[in-house]
C-alpha cells in the first residue's frame, strides 16, 4: 500500500537515475515557451490594422490556428519522446486526473508550462515592433456578446476535443491509429482554434492565456481561461479512459 501511494504521489520519481524527470520539465518549459512565441506571434502580427469592436476576419483566423496546430505538431514531435509533449495544463491534468501520471510530476509540468509560456510572451514583448497597432500579444479576450459562461462552455469544448484526441492517439491498444500522431495532435489543435476565435479568441491552454496577460498586465476574465480548459481536460480523460479506451492487453500509454 505504501508503494502504491508513493506512485500516485510521484516520490518515486525523484529517486531515479539520469534526471529523467528534470529532463522532461525542460522541454516542457521550452515547448510551451515557443508554443505562445509562435501562437502569439502570428495573433499579434496578423492584427495590424483590426479596428478594436469589429469581427474577426477569417484569414486573421486562419493564420492563427495554422500556427497554433503547427506549432503543437512540430513541438509534439521534437519533445514527445522527453515529456509526451504536453505542453498545456489543461492536458497534464486531464492525463494527471486518470491515473496516468503521478500527482508530483502533474503539478510540475503545470508550474514550468506557466513559466515557459510568460517566458515566450516576454520574448515575443521584446521581438515586436513598435509600429504593430496591437499591444495584446496574443493575450485573449471574450468577444462581443459572448459572456463569461459561454466563455467558459466554448473553452471546455475546445479543450475536449483536443484532449480526447491525445488521449485516442496515444492510447496503446488501439491497433488502427496510422500516420503521425503529433501531425492529429496538432490538427485538432487547429480545428479548436477555429471553433473558438470567434468566441472567446480561444485558450484551450490556461498557460497560453497567462503568458500574454502577464505581460500585458490585464487579468479580465482570465479565470474562463483556466476553468473552461481545466474542465474540459478533465471530462475528455475521464471519458476516454472510463468509456471509449480500446480493449487489450496492454496497459502502457506514451503520455510521458
Amino acid at each position: 500500500m505504501g508503494q502504491k501511494v508513493e506512485d500516485i504521489v510521484g516520490l518515486s520519481e525523484l529517486k531515479e537515475s539520469k534526471a529523467p524527470l528534470l529532463r522532461a520539465l525542460i522541454a516542457e518549459l521550452i515547448g510551451t515557451g515557443l508554443l505562445v512565441f509562435v501562437g502569439c506571434g502570428a495573433a499579434t502580427t496578423g492584427l495590424t490594422g483590426y479596428l478594436p469592436g469589429r469581427p474577426l476576419d477569417s484569414a486573421f483566423i486562419t493564420q492563427v490556428s495554422l500556427a497554433f496546430g503547427l506549432v503543437v505538431a512540430a513541438v509534439a514531435q521534437a519533445i514527445g519522446h522527453v515529456s509526451g509533449g504536453h505542453i498545456n495544463p489543461a492536458v497534464t491534468l486531464g492525463i494527471m486526473v486518470t491515473g496516468q501520471m503521478s500527482i508530483l510530476r502533474g503539478v510540475l509540468y503545470m508550474l514550468v508550462q506557466y513559466l515557459g509560456a510568460i517566458g515566450g510572451a516576454g520574448l515575443l514583448s521584446l521581438a515586436r515592433s513598435n509600429s504593430q497597432l496591437n499591444d495584446g500579444l496574443g493575450a485573449n479576450a471574450l468577444q462581443s456578446g459572448v459572456g463569461v459562461g459561454q466563455g467558459v462552455l466554448v473553452e471546455a469544448i475546445g479543450t475536449f476535443i483536443l484532449v480526447i484526441v491525445v488521449f485516442g492517439c496515444c492510447d496503446s491498444r488501439r491497433d488502427d491509429v496510422k500516420g503521425s500522431v503529433p501531425l492529429a495532435i496538432g490538427l485538432a489543435c487547429g480545428l479548436s482554434h477555429i471553433l473558438c476565435i470567434g468566441f472567446t479568441g480561444t485558450g484551450i491552454n490556461p498557460a497560453r492565456s497567462l503568458g500574454p496577460a502577464v505581460w500585458k498586465g490585464d487579468f479580465t476574465n482570465l479565470w474562463v481561461y483556466f476553468v473552461g480548459p481545466y474542465i474540459g481536460g478533465a471530462v475528455a480523460g475521464l471519458l476516454y479512459t472510463t468509456v471509449f479506451k480500446a480493449r487489450g492487453t496492454s496497459d502502457s500509454v506514451d503520455f510521458e
